[in-house]
Protein backbone atom coordinates (compact mmCIF):
# COMPACT_ATOMS: atom_id res chain seq x y z
CA UNK A 1 0.00 0.00 0.00
CA UNK A 2 1.79 3.31 -0.66
CA UNK A 3 0.67 6.48 1.19
CA UNK A 4 -1.06 8.99 -0.12
CA UNK A 5 0.37 12.07 -1.68
CA UNK A 6 -0.88 13.81 1.00
CA UNK A 7 1.15 12.46 3.31
CA UNK A 8 4.25 12.34 1.53
CA UNK A 9 4.19 16.12 1.04
CA UNK A 10 3.89 16.78 5.25
CA UNK A 11 6.93 14.02 5.50
CA UNK A 12 8.75 15.73 2.98
CA UNK A 13 8.31 19.34 4.70
CA UNK A 14 9.20 17.79 8.20
CA UNK A 15 12.58 16.48 6.63
CA UNK A 16 13.25 20.18 5.12
CA UNK A 17 12.49 21.61 8.97
CA UNK A 18 14.69 19.52 10.40
CA UNK A 19 17.60 20.15 7.93
CA UNK A 20 17.00 23.75 7.97
CA UNK A 21 17.25 23.52 11.86
CA UNK A 22 20.68 21.61 11.84
CA UNK A 23 22.18 24.38 9.42
CA UNK A 24 21.26 26.76 11.29
CA UNK A 25 21.57 25.99 14.66
CA UNK A 26 25.51 25.66 14.37
CA UNK A 27 25.36 29.27 12.81
CA UNK A 28 23.63 30.70 15.51
CA UNK A 29 25.42 29.21 18.29
CA UNK A 30 28.78 30.71 16.50
CA UNK A 31 27.24 34.16 16.33
CA UNK A 32 26.14 33.61 19.69
CA UNK A 33 29.60 33.03 20.93
CA UNK A 34 31.00 35.59 18.62
CA UNK A 35 29.02 38.26 20.13
CA UNK A 36 29.96 37.03 23.53
CA UNK A 37 33.54 38.92 23.09
CA UNK A 38 32.01 42.51 22.51
CA UNK A 39 29.88 42.20 25.26
CA UNK A 40 32.57 41.02 28.06
CA UNK A 41 34.31 43.92 26.50
CA UNK A 42 31.22 46.47 26.43
CA UNK A 43 31.34 45.30 30.09
CA UNK A 44 34.33 46.61 31.19
CA UNK A 45 34.25 50.21 29.31
CA UNK A 46 30.86 50.05 31.28
CA UNK A 47 32.71 49.61 34.69
CA UNK A 48 35.65 51.96 33.87
CA UNK A 49 32.71 54.54 32.68
CA UNK A 50 31.29 53.92 36.21
CA UNK A 51 34.48 55.07 37.96
CA UNK A 52 35.40 58.93 37.87
CA UNK A 53 38.17 59.80 36.27
CA UNK A 54 40.85 62.96 37.60
CA UNK A 55 43.75 64.66 35.48
CA UNK A 56 46.65 65.62 38.01
CA UNK A 57 50.04 66.72 38.06
CA UNK A 58 53.38 66.59 40.13
CA UNK A 59 56.80 67.58 39.55
CA UNK A 60 60.01 67.64 40.62
CA UNK A 61 62.59 70.28 40.54
CA UNK A 62 66.64 70.44 41.11
CA UNK A 63 68.80 73.63 40.89
CA UNK A 64 72.02 72.32 39.07
CA UNK A 65 75.49 74.36 38.47
CA UNK A 66 76.48 75.12 35.14
CA UNK A 67 79.36 72.62 34.34
CA UNK A 68 80.19 74.09 31.02
CA UNK A 69 81.47 77.16 29.48
CA UNK A 70 81.37 78.39 25.72
CA UNK A 71 83.75 81.01 24.65
CA UNK A 72 83.43 82.38 21.05
CA UNK A 73 86.28 84.18 19.70
CA UNK A 74 85.53 86.75 16.48
CA UNK A 75 87.08 88.23 13.90
CA UNK A 76 85.93 91.00 11.03
CA UNK A 77 87.40 91.58 8.05
CA UNK A 78 87.00 93.82 5.42
CA UNK A 79 88.12 94.69 2.04
CA UNK A 80 87.18 96.16 -1.66
CA UNK A 81 86.87 92.33 -3.27
CA UNK A 82 84.67 89.56 -2.29
CA UNK A 83 87.80 87.04 -2.86
CA UNK A 84 90.26 89.09 -0.67
CA UNK A 85 87.91 89.44 2.68
CA UNK A 86 87.33 85.75 2.05
CA UNK A 87 91.20 84.52 1.67
CA UNK A 88 92.03 86.68 4.99
CA UNK A 89 89.18 85.31 6.87
CA UNK A 90 90.07 81.98 6.03
CA UNK A 91 93.56 82.17 6.57
CA UNK A 92 93.09 83.49 9.95
CA UNK A 93 90.93 81.13 11.07
CA UNK A 94 92.92 78.16 9.59
CA UNK A 95 95.72 79.82 11.73
CA UNK A 96 93.86 80.09 15.32
CA UNK A 97 92.22 76.83 14.98
CA UNK A 98 95.30 75.10 14.69
CA UNK A 99 97.27 77.40 17.62
CA UNK A 100 94.17 76.50 19.95
CA UNK A 101 93.91 73.07 19.30
CA UNK A 102 98.12 72.98 19.68
CA UNK A 103 97.66 74.75 23.24
CA UNK A 104 94.80 72.52 23.88
CA UNK A 105 96.74 68.82 22.88
CA UNK A 106 96.32 66.32 25.82
CA UNK A 107 93.46 68.36 27.60
CA UNK A 108 90.43 66.23 26.23
CA UNK A 109 88.18 68.73 28.36
CA UNK A 110 88.57 71.78 25.48
CA UNK A 111 87.66 71.61 22.51
CA UNK A 112 87.79 74.20 19.91
CA UNK A 113 85.70 74.00 16.84
CA UNK A 114 84.53 76.28 14.10
CA UNK A 115 81.43 78.66 14.61
CA UNK A 116 80.25 81.07 12.05
CA UNK A 117 81.04 82.27 9.02
CA UNK A 118 79.98 84.97 6.66
CA UNK A 119 80.52 87.64 4.04
CA UNK A 120 78.82 89.79 2.81
CA UNK A 121 78.49 93.38 0.55
CA UNK A 122 78.48 96.83 2.07
CA UNK A 123 76.73 99.24 -0.26
CA UNK A 124 76.71 102.83 -0.69
CA UNK A 125 74.10 105.69 -0.91
CA UNK A 126 73.37 104.55 -4.57
CA UNK A 127 72.70 101.31 -3.85
CA UNK A 128 76.24 100.11 -5.65
CA UNK A 129 78.91 97.53 -3.90
CA UNK A 130 81.30 99.71 -2.11
CA UNK A 131 83.06 97.38 -0.25
CA UNK A 132 82.91 93.53 1.22
CA UNK A 133 83.41 92.44 4.83
CA UNK A 134 83.44 89.21 6.40
CA UNK A 135 83.20 87.94 10.02
CA UNK A 136 84.51 84.02 11.34
CA UNK A 137 84.14 82.74 14.78
CA UNK A 138 85.50 79.87 16.71
CA UNK A 139 84.06 78.30 19.41
CA UNK A 140 86.20 77.15 22.63
CA UNK A 141 83.79 74.54 24.64
CA UNK A 142 84.89 73.21 28.20
CA UNK A 143 84.21 71.61 31.41
CA UNK A 144 87.59 72.86 32.99
CA UNK A 145 86.80 77.04 33.19
CA UNK A 146 90.41 77.71 34.16
CA UNK A 147 92.03 76.03 31.17
CA UNK A 148 89.30 77.73 28.65
CA UNK A 149 89.90 81.05 30.30
CA UNK A 150 93.77 81.01 29.91
CA UNK A 151 93.87 79.49 26.21
CA UNK A 152 90.84 81.85 24.77
CA UNK A 153 92.93 84.77 26.55
CA UNK A 154 96.32 83.82 24.79
CA UNK A 155 94.16 83.60 21.23
CA UNK A 156 92.53 87.04 21.78
CA UNK A 157 95.56 88.61 20.19
CA UNK A 158 94.41 87.58 16.80
CA UNK A 159 90.81 86.51 17.64
CA UNK A 160 88.92 88.92 20.67
CA UNK A 161 86.57 87.39 22.56
CA UNK A 162 82.72 87.66 21.33
CA UNK A 163 81.07 85.90 23.96
CA UNK A 164 80.25 83.64 26.66
CA UNK A 165 77.39 80.64 27.48
CA UNK A 166 77.07 78.59 30.41
CA UNK A 167 75.22 75.93 30.50
CA UNK A 168 75.24 71.96 32.03
CA UNK A 169 76.71 69.30 29.72
CA UNK A 170 74.36 66.80 28.58
CA UNK A 171 75.96 63.78 30.61
CA UNK A 172 75.24 65.99 34.27
CA UNK A 173 71.84 66.68 33.01
CA UNK A 174 70.76 63.00 32.64
CA UNK A 175 71.56 62.43 35.99
CA UNK A 176 69.50 65.05 37.42
CA UNK A 177 66.72 64.36 34.54
CA UNK A 178 66.74 60.48 36.04
CA UNK A 179 66.63 61.24 40.02
CA UNK A 180 64.21 64.01 39.26
CA UNK A 181 61.74 61.39 37.32
CA UNK A 182 62.03 58.81 40.13
CA UNK A 183 60.88 61.76 42.85
CA UNK A 184 58.30 63.03 39.82
CA UNK A 185 56.49 59.78 40.00
CA UNK A 186 56.78 59.20 43.46
CA UNK A 187 55.40 62.77 44.30
CA UNK A 188 52.10 61.94 41.41
CA UNK A 189 51.55 58.68 43.03
CA UNK A 190 51.12 60.49 46.60
CA UNK A 191 48.94 63.22 45.06
CA UNK A 192 46.87 60.48 43.08
CA UNK A 193 46.16 58.79 46.58
CA UNK A 194 45.53 61.69 48.72
CA UNK A 195 43.29 62.67 46.20
CA UNK A 196 41.01 59.46 46.13
CA UNK A 197 41.30 59.14 49.35
CA UNK A 198 39.91 62.96 49.90
CA UNK A 199 36.81 61.75 47.87
CA UNK A 200 36.42 58.62 49.91
CA UNK A 201 37.60 56.04 47.60
CA UNK A 202 40.01 53.61 48.74
CA UNK A 203 42.15 53.33 45.69
CA UNK A 204 42.77 54.54 41.98
CA UNK A 205 44.28 53.28 38.64
CA UNK A 206 46.27 54.98 36.24
CA UNK A 207 44.11 55.78 32.91
CA UNK A 208 47.14 57.29 30.48
CA UNK A 209 50.90 59.13 31.66
CA UNK A 210 52.62 62.11 30.21
CA UNK A 211 55.95 63.25 30.99
CA UNK A 212 57.63 67.16 30.49
CA UNK A 213 60.37 68.99 31.76
CA UNK A 214 62.21 72.47 30.96
CA UNK A 215 65.38 74.30 32.12
CA UNK A 216 65.12 77.63 33.22
CA UNK A 217 68.87 79.49 33.47
CA UNK A 218 70.30 81.51 35.70
CA UNK A 219 73.04 83.33 34.64
CA UNK A 220 75.45 85.14 37.08
CA UNK A 221 76.56 88.74 37.26
CA UNK A 222 76.92 90.83 33.76
CA UNK A 223 80.59 91.11 35.22
CA UNK A 224 81.58 88.18 33.50
CA UNK A 225 81.14 89.01 30.09
CA UNK A 226 83.83 91.95 30.43
CA UNK A 227 87.53 90.94 29.11
CA UNK A 228 90.33 91.59 30.60
CA UNK A 229 92.14 94.94 30.10
CA UNK A 230 95.34 92.80 29.69
CA UNK A 231 94.66 90.24 26.96
CA UNK A 232 97.20 87.99 28.19
CA UNK A 233 95.22 87.50 31.63
CA UNK A 234 92.82 84.54 31.72
CA UNK A 235 89.09 85.93 31.89
CA UNK A 236 87.25 85.44 35.14
CA UNK A 237 84.81 83.00 34.81
CA UNK A 238 81.57 82.56 37.02
CA UNK A 239 78.91 80.24 35.71
CA UNK A 240 75.49 80.68 36.88
CA UNK A 241 72.65 77.61 37.64
CA UNK A 242 70.07 76.32 35.80
CA UNK A 243 66.62 74.78 37.10
CA UNK A 244 65.64 71.55 35.78
CA UNK A 245 62.39 70.43 36.15
CA UNK A 246 60.69 67.08 35.29
CA UNK A 247 56.84 66.81 35.48
CA UNK A 248 54.94 63.91 35.59
CA UNK A 249 50.99 64.74 34.72
CA UNK A 250 48.16 61.74 33.79
CA UNK A 251 44.63 60.95 34.28
CA UNK A 252 43.58 58.36 36.57
CA UNK A 253 40.74 56.35 37.55
CA UNK A 254 39.35 56.38 41.27
CA UNK A 255 37.91 53.04 41.70
CA UNK A 256 36.82 50.31 44.08
CA UNK A 257 34.00 50.63 46.79
CA UNK A 258 33.52 53.83 48.82
CA UNK A 259 34.54 53.86 52.62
Amino acid sequence: MYPSRTKCNAVLSAILVISVWAVAAPAQAQQNATASGPQETSSRHARHHKWPQATLQAEAVSEVAHDTVRITLATEVSDASQAAVAQVLTQTLDEVMKQAKAKAKGNDKVKAFSGDYRVWPMNDKDGKISDWRGRGEIILESTDFAEASRLASELSDRMPIDGLAFSVSPKVRAEHEDALLTQAAQAFRDRAQALATAFGYQGYSIKQIDLGGAGARYESAPRMMAMSADRKVAVPLEAGTERITVAVSGSIFLHSDKK
